[in-house]
């Protein structure tokens, strides 16, 4: 019963008593609950609207749901997966509303969304939205939620106007784009008046104090898991890495004002920690959060950590990993090769891999896993052959010590040096490659799906002109072939799936993005990949410019 899921919860804040004329708000995630519950996102966001008296909020996912009002005035969705937008699709029709904002009146609930997927790149999904939040949620979301209430009671037009005075608060109805031909990249893009900002501004967070679960349950993902951001963002800047950044600057949580108190607060509901951010280990006095969890009073808690710096494992974080029932750590090298490190700024040679590995094994853990891409701009074969020797070396170093490699193709994101570049057709035989390499080693190689890379990439790229082609897969299905499909259906409509995929960008064409401004500025950007190029004397791939 979907009523059993929610009282199985452990909520760790305390509701507001919603006021009579609060406003009745759905906020869904698209997926199962399972998945939700376990977005750390999805459960800070959902406390906030839920401690707001003003606000009167259900949840709402795939597979369950809580009591939903008849007539909802706000629905806002949190999107962390590119391919949830099928499950976007669906919910709406569920609540009958229509999928296109244009087509919406009067009659139906403004439809919100945000989520790193919207944050990075909304346009392929502007058509379906009324109102995009791009940003941290902390003070965006109270801002969004003030000027809705001081527009409650005014007409559609009005409120979305309004609405989009708001900094971060994008609402795509209201700029108009041009293309230089149906089949060709963008024009430009423009408010369509005078009183709508020409530039909307991603916000950023800068407090101290870093997010928490709000809510533990053994029906998530994570069954039972208590997260708490440690770092947001990464010091690093690898010039691919849209988590470091989209999300600049690099923010470290007070351990005394944010951590400390946090972890108390979750481990009173259970006894499993996760410790989030993108580079955890470059928390300053990270080596204070550490003696603070190896206090004998945390020794029966169950500790696991997302990827740290490679140059940061030690005996000592290998040991407390150890203590709280971890038996491996996550590292990513990016590739074995030195040239491609430089490449892509990844601070890191070759002998602290090696030490990262020996210092895991000393310390007890008993096995190792690293992440790798292949199809990095200006990598060559030899650099895959760099890559497989290391693994291997690796492997006859620390005996033992299980290794896992896990790799990914090169996919280009928005607000990065690497926007400009695509997806290497290569990039598929190089995966081969390394799994013919390592196999036989008794290494154990993940490859990401390379088809998969593809639709990331087309999303990731994309402008609005998708937002047919996406309906239209909707039907065909998630495989790559849907999509060829669809793009043989509406040819002459939009440009053909390399433009989007596999095409070099010249530095002077409009991107779909440009008229969202990031920590960046754009020039920026490319000066970061200027001085990346100075690394490429083999690649084969020039960027016009």
């Amino acid at each position: 019963m979907p009523s059993s899921v929610f009282s199985l919860e452990k909520r760790l804040f305390s509701p507001a008593v919603s006021a009579v004329d609060a406003v009745p708000l759905i906020f869904a995630f698209p997926n199962e609950y399972s998945v939700g519950i376990t977005s750390l996102g999805y459960q800070v966001v959902w406390s906030i609207l839920a401690q707001r008296a003003d606000i009167e909020v259900s949840r709402l996912f795939t597979d369950v749901r809580e009591s939903l009002p008849a007539s909802a005035e706000l629905m806002g969705f949190s999107l962390s997966w590119e391919l949830d937008y099928v499950n976007v699709l669906d919910l709406l029709e569920d609540q009958h509303i229509p999928l296109r904002a244009q087509a919406r009146t009067g009659a139906h609930p403004l439809v919100f969304g945000g989520g790193p997927v919207l944050t990075a790149n909304p346009e392929p999904f502007a058509a379906f939205f009324d109102v995009i939040l791009l940003g941290d949620g902390e003070t965006l979301l109270h801002d969004f939620l003030d000027e809705y209430h001081r527009v409650r009671h005014a007409d559609r037009s009005a409120q979305l106007k309004a609405l989009a005075q708001v900094p971060g608060v994008y609402v795509p109805e209201l700029y108009a784009v041009t293309y230089v031909d149906s089949s060709g990249p963008i024009a430009s893009i423009s408010p369509i008046d005078d009183d709508v900002p020409a530039i909307v501004k991603k916000q950023t967070y800068r407090g101290n104090v870093l997010s928490a679960s709000t809510v533990v349950t053994e029906k998530a993902a994570w069954e039972n898991i208590f997260m708490v951001e440690v770092v947001r963002s990464c010091p690093e800047m690898c010039r691919f890495c849209l988590a470091s950044y989209l999300t600049l600057p690099f923010r470290a949580a007070s351990i005394e004002a944010s951590l400390m108190p946090a972890i108390e607060r979750g481990l009173k509901a259970t006894k499993r920690l996760g410790l989030l951010g993108a580079s955890i280990t470059q928390h300053p006095e990270f080596e204070l959060l550490l003696d603070y969890l190896n206090q004998p009073q945390y020794d029966d808690v169950r500790l696991s950590m997302s990827s740290v710096r490679t140059n940061t494992v030690n005996q000592k974080l290998a040991e407390t990993l150890v203590t709280h029932g971890s038996k491996s750590i996550t590292i990513a090298i990016e590739s074995g090769s030195q040239k491609v490190r430089d490449i892509i700024n990844k601070k890191l040679d070759t002998d602290e891999i090696k030490v990262a590995a020996q210092q895991a094994k000393s310390g007890g853990l008993t096995s190792l896993k690293l992440y790798g891409m292949a199809g990095v701009p200006g990598e060559d074969e030899e650099d895959l052959a760099q890559t497989a020797a290391l693994i291997i070396e690796l492997k006859k170093q620390v005996p033992g010590l299980r290794l896992t490699l896990g790799c990914s193709t090169f996919v280009p994101k928005s607000h990065t040096p690497f926007q400009w570049y695509g997806v290497n057709p290569q990039a598929d035989k190089r995966l081969k490659f390394l799994r013919k390499q390592l196999k036989p080693c008794g290494i154990d190689f993940r490859p990401e799906s390379y088809s998969w890379s593809v639709i990331q990439a087309l999303i990731s790229r994309g402008d609005r002109r998708l937002a047919d082609l996406l309906e239209l897969t909707r039907g065909y299905g998630d495989t790559l072939g849907s999509y060829r499909r669809a793009f043989k259906a509406l040819k002459g409509t939009l440009p053909p799936l390399d433009f989007y995929v596999h095409e070099l960008w010249p530095l002077d064409q409009v991107l779909p993005w440009d008229h969202l401004e990031g920590p960046l500025p754009k020039a920026t950007l490319v000066n970061h990949l200027a001085e990346a190029r100075t690394h490429m004397v083999t690649s084969r791939q020039i960027l016009s410019g």
